[in-house]
């Protein structure tokens, strides 16, 4: 018998929704689009649409499941997402859509469920370290905002474990970082790591950066507020800015030290993901050297650092695939 069952990644930027139909053992998917998020009111005048668009109502075919990553923490089946003025309710979806399984799950769970059908291909590994499975993983990326998620073996399979980690304290670690947290707490009192590894966070690198005139004499100041990610890393790469490239450079070297920090938390022996828009961008600048320098500089446990698998996720749509895989298993369940 197959099932029509309905996935989607929606963040702060974008939304992307698909419809997949499943017959077995194989799923192969219907209909794909894509939403600017800040375009619209709510994410149901978005699914809506998109049923509309790909002829759901028509056909007399209804989404046996639905699972759907948001970029923001999960209550009782309800989410306000971080950076939308949206709030998603699986059971009021479930009513207004006549969709027997609805299912709301974090973005970064979404990624992390996304690793286990990964190829190859999907990853650009930055230290091969010792292969240890199974054994604890973490994911964490930087985009609209900062994600992170652990992975446990549990059975026979990885589950993941949610988490708020892009809002725990930046701990800078060398002077110029700790000139970064000074200039950052005058601005926003309380800086999480969140205020420096996302877009908006390497702005205010970059702001920070050109603040000091003796830094950078004779570079004329720039504007640069909100996001301006794309603006900066573009400055670097193809005009070699130096207020940019420092920005960039510093923006590594603290994303390597988050990363190792994470790693060492959990004890990370599976590997570590690097997901999110911004990391394929930069892959080149994370190769380098600097990132790895300081993800392995933990003092009596560098050594054991370099032991640990760390890659960069450059499949875009792993949310997709991981929220894909969650819808599926909702319809087993129900079997």
């Amino acid at each position: 018998m197959s099932n029509y069952l309905i996935y989607g990644d929606i963040g702060g930027t974008k939304t992307l929704l698909r419809i997949a139909v499943s017959d077995g053992d194989k799923t192969k998917s219907y209909y794909e689009q894509r939403y600017d998020s800040q375009a619209h009111a709510d994410f149901n005048e978005i699914l809506a649409d998109f049923l509309v668009n790909a002829g759901m109502d028509k056909a007399k075919r209804y989404p046996a499941s639905a699972c759907f990553a948001i970029a923001g923490p999960i209550v009782a089946q309800q989410a306000k997402l971080t950076n939308l003025p949206w709030l998603m309710d699986a059971t009021a979806l479930s009513a207004e859509f006549s969709i027997p399984k609805v299912k709301l799950i974090n973005d970064f769970e979404a990624v992390a469920l996304g690793i286990e059908i990964l190829s190859q291909d999907d990853l650009a590994t930055l230290q091969c370290g010792v292969t240890n499975s199974p054994a604890m993983r973490v994911v964490l990326g930087a985009g609209t905002g900062m994600g992170v998620a652990w992975l446990h073996w549990q059975g026979d399979r990885y589950l993941p474990l949610p988490t708020e980690g892009g809002h725990i304290d930046f701990a800078p670690t060398t002077p110029l970082q700790m000139e970064l947290l000074n200039h950052l707490t005058k601005k926003f009192g309380h800086v999480s790591i969140e205020r420096v590894l996302s877009g908006w966070g390497l702005t205010n690198i970059f702001n920070f950066l050109q603040a000091d005139a003796t830094r950078f004499p004779g570079i004329a100041v720039m504007e640069l507020t909100e996001d301006s990610g794309a603006i900066i890393t573009r400055l670097a790469f193809e005009q070699k800015h130096p207020v940019a490239l420092q920005a960039l450079e510093l923006f590594v070297e603290i994303y390597g030290a988050f990363a190792g920090n994470l790693a060492l938390l959990g004890l990370c022996r599976g590997g570590v993901y690097i997901a999110g828009g911004i990391a394929p961008r930069i892959i080149d600048s994370l190769k380098k050297g600097s990132f790895m320098c300081a993800f392995r500089n933990k003092g009596r446990y560098t050594g054991m650092m370099s032991e640990i698998p760390v890659h960069v996720i450059t499949n875009p749509q792993v949310g997709l695939l991981g929220a894909g895989l969650e819808a599926q298993r909702l319809i087993d369940t129900a079997i």
